[in-house]
């Protein structure tokens, strides 16, 4: 192992005190980044007088500095006492792209890395195409639950109409780049540079790039210009060098003076941030980044962040701004993710069909006895927020597509909560010919008023082996990242079936994404074992 030629250098310390005991998501692999802060490493044979114990379970512990949000699990709820649920969409996938990059450090990842619906959100599904004039369709499926007995799922799925890149309307965009001393590792900068030459060979001459580098100090290194000139814009790419502090928060004001003067009326008005989040000088406070952000998104110009790096990752910050600034947020872990956000998902990225949508789903208690939402736990409204239009929801962009599950019990099976001694009846008189009423909300780009949807999810359900193979590809990455998590609502389902399901069901995958996702299955079922042995 790589890890015994470092180990022989480290120091080697007793484990005392009561401190709560490291484990398997703090522990990056050793080679896994490199990066100017120090790196102190400790080895896990405990006291002078133990022996070392066998190589293949000696492993070092390195402190770093990455910081996830806390992600609590969505509550079960009854519905006879909270039959309403509402949540924002989210099309981001950084989750997923993150999570890959920790599984092939040899690394499981910390239980709030693990966004259920980035995870899911991150393949590509069959779904059909809006055919009543609206900028999305929206579709349903129920099947039985392979993690609950008697529990039933219910899919939701949005598909945003295609637009074809040389339909899209001019885009005036620009590149905030993070050149500090921290980003000087090769899956930093270098690969910030290689994600920005693909980004600008897909200009047009319509387009117009601005580059704006910040470290101790932001700089202008590009003013607007057009995207017939790639050589010259490739050139200030090129040029770039990681040096000095981190000062994030004059740079985003400095991006959007720019992004103001270029502005173009009824076009892309973008900027792309690209970082690994560790703002260490200026405004550093999470809250008031954010809340800078969410007044500037008024401007019409959005903000999108590609989050890279590992060691001092900030995801918690890339994550948050990415969503106050109406944008999206990835991370970039390869050449191929690269080419996969900016080059094969462009337009989704860029061109914004349909902005605050929000879904409410009413579940009926002559029906459903109780419910929960799977992943979107940063991302759940107020009942009262859903005909608020001036509470902010998720974007949807040309092309996407966003899906959605609930997990829920019917009427007279066993649930996850006892029934309540004193809890009144559902209503004898509600329908009893559906499971649930689904609304959604959306604006057109550039209205405040917004447009409903609605429909009912009728009763009746499929075995899960007859779901559809969209539905139980999904179900194998929700239980795959369940599992990351701890396993909590995964049932008696286990490694070997969601590797079975996944298998099954990989088909069609033009670009090896779920080819890929059984790899990683199969890695994170190593780790895990050898964590629980």
């Amino acid at each position: 192992m790589r890890y015994l030629s470092l180990l022989s250098i480290a120091l080697l310390v007793a484990c005392s005190g009561s401190g709560t005991p490291h484990k398997a998501e703090h522990i990056p692999a050793p080679d896994a980044y490199a990066t100017p802060d120090p790196v102190v490493m400790m080895s896990r044979t405990a006291d002078a007088g133990m022996p070392a114990p066998r190589e293949e379970f000696q492993r070092p512990l390195v402190t770093d500095r990455e910081q996830y949000a806390e992600l609590p699990d969505s509550p079960v709820h009854l519905v006879a006492e909270n039959p309403i649920s509402t949540f924002s969409i989210d099309v981001d996938t950084g989750s997923y792209s993150n999570i890959r990059r920790l599984l092939n450090a040899n690394r499981l990842p910390s239980r709030d890395a693990v966004r259920l619906e980035e995870l899911v959100n991150y393949f590509d599904y069959d779904y059909p195409k809006s055919d009543n004039g609206t900028p999305f369709s929206v579709s349903t499926e129920v099947f039985d639950s392979p993690f609950k007995t008697d529990a039933k799922i219910m899919k939701i799925a949005l598909r945003a109409d295609d637009r074809k890149t040389d339909t899209l309307p001019p885009a005036n965009l620009v590149f905030l780049v993070d050149v500090s001393g921290s980003m000087a590792s090769d899956n930093k900068l270098p690969l910030v540079k290689q994600t920005l030459h693909i980004l600008t060979e897909q200009l047009r001459p319509q387009d117009k790039v601005s580059i704006i580098t910040y470290a101790s100090g932001e700089k202008l290194a590009l003013p607007a210009t057009s995207g017939s000139n790639k050589k010259e814009i490739l050139q200030v790419v090129d040029s770039l060098q990681a040096r000095g502090a981190t000062a994030g928060e004059q740079a985003i004001q400095m991006a959007y003076r720019e992004a103001e003067k270029a502005y173009i009326k009824d076009g892309i008005n973008r900027i792309i941030l690209a970082t690994d989040g560790d703002f260490n000088v200026g405004i550093t406070d999470r809250k008031a980044l954010t809340s800078m952000v969410s007044e500037k998104r008024k401007s019409g110009i959005s903000l999108s962040a590609l989050g890279f790096g590992t060691g001092n990752y900030n995801e918690a910050m890339m994550e948050q701004i990415a969503d106050a600034g109406n944008g999206n947020f990835f991370y970039i872990d390869s050449r191929r993710e690269a080419k996969k956000v900016v080059g094969r998902e462009l337009s989704a990225t860029l061109m914004t069909v349909a902005q605050d949508v929000k879904i409410q789903v009413e579940f009926n208690p002559a029906t459903v006895r109780e419910y929960r939402l799977i992943g979107y736990e940063n991302r759940q409204l107020k009942r009262e927020d859903f005909n608020n239009d001036a509470v902010d929801a998720g974007d949807m962009g040309a092309g996407n597509k966003v899906t959605a599950f609930y997990e829920f019990v019917p009427v007279g099976k066993k649930g996850w909560i006892d029934d309540s001694r004193y809890a009144a009846k559902p209503a004898a008189a509600a329908n009893g010919t559906e499971y649930a009423f689904l609304k959604l909300r959306y604006k057109l780009p550039n209205q405040t008023q917004s447009k409903l949807l609605q429909q009912p999810v009728k009763v009746g359900s499929k075995p899960f082996n007859q779901a559809s193979s969209d539905s139980r590809f999904a179900m194998a990455v929700v239980a795959y990242g369940e599992a990351l998590r701890g396993g909590e609502y995964n049932g008696n389902v286990g490694w070997d079936d969601i590797h079975a399901w996944a298998v099954a069901n990989q088909k069609p995958d033009k670009y090896g994404d779920r080819a890929e996702f059984v790899d990683l299955i199969e890695l994170a079922k190593s780790l895990s074992t050898r964590e629980n042995q």
